[in-house]
């Protein structure tokens, strides 16, 4: 290829000079290719202002996975890549029928011909276990969900689940709102405030944590502690959901201030 211009910017030893395209070594291979990740993400990120993107890139890794995320309308065409990249998602290993699904696992019978069996030791059907809520180093939770079905033929490539910040394979960090601007002599430009019910009744913003808590039991000068249900000056009714060890039962719904451990 070609330059179209007969001078053409350039990066030189910390300046920016103005050459003829003759004299240029290296080029980049994509325009965003001096950004992050994140800042990548960012819409028309050559108009915004420096700290307004430094913000927003910010913003999108402190994000958390939404329990039903969509992917951007407006985007820069990074968000399928991030996502294959992310090594979370399972992609089929080639042209095949899918021959059982369940929320656990997918499986996949590859289209494969004879000779292929022969120098092959691989099973017909290939097994993809999905991971259930998985604690991650945040707290968050990774929770993949299948989006084939019994009878779908599948291609080289193709996503076969999503989760944990995914919507069809692309990077789905929020949700796509509908937004209103109320300027005030340019002094609110950095407030906003959530005006729709609907958001906090249908869970549009709700995310899953995941917490760990722990409690060791030591020996005391008034002897050894003990985890036992019978808590003295405790109502029954709040060791209700505590088993004989007094340890909260599997399953049971909490509010805060309940006990975990008696």
């Amino acid at each position: 290829g070609t330059f179209i211009n007969d001078k053409v910017k350039v990066r030189q030893e910390g300046d920016f000079p103005v050459v003829e395209p003759a004299t240029i070594d290296f080029m980049d291979v994509a325009p965003n290719q001096i950004a992050s990740i994140s800042a990548s993400l960012i819409p028309f990120l050559e108009h915004d202002d420096a700290n307004r993107a430094l913000m927003g890139s910010n913003m999108m890794r402190q994000a958390v996975p939404l329990l039903r995320p969509e992917a951007p309308i407006v985007g820069t065409g990074l968000e399928r890549q991030v996502a294959t990249d992310s090594r979370v998602l399972i992609n089929a290993e080639g042209t095949g029928t899918v021959e059982y699904v369940d929320s656990m696992q997918i499986h996949i019978r590859y289209d494969r011909s004879k000779e292929e069996r022969e120098v092959s030791f691989a099973e017909d059907i290939n097994t993809y276990h999905l991971v259930k809520f998985q604690k991650t180093n945040q707290g968050t939770t990774i929770n993949l969900k299948p989006i084939v079905k019994k009878g779908d033929r599948v291609e080289l490539g193709q996503v076969l689940c999503e989760g944990y910040a995914t919507q069809k394979g692309e990077l789905a960090l929020g949700r796509n709102m509908l937004v209103s601007f109320m300027p005030w002599k340019g002094y609110n430009f950095e407030d906003a405030i959530v005006i729709s019910e609907r958001v906090v009744r249908e869970d549009i913003f709700t995310s899953i944590h995941i917490d760990e808590y722990s409690l060791e039991v030591r020996d005391t000068k008034l002897g050894a502690e003990e985890l036992t249900a019978d808590i003295p000056n405790v109502s029954e009714e709040a060791t209700k959901d505590l088993d004989e060890n007094g340890i909260i039962r599997v399953g049971a719904e909490i509010k805060p201030g309940d006990i975990l451990i008696g």
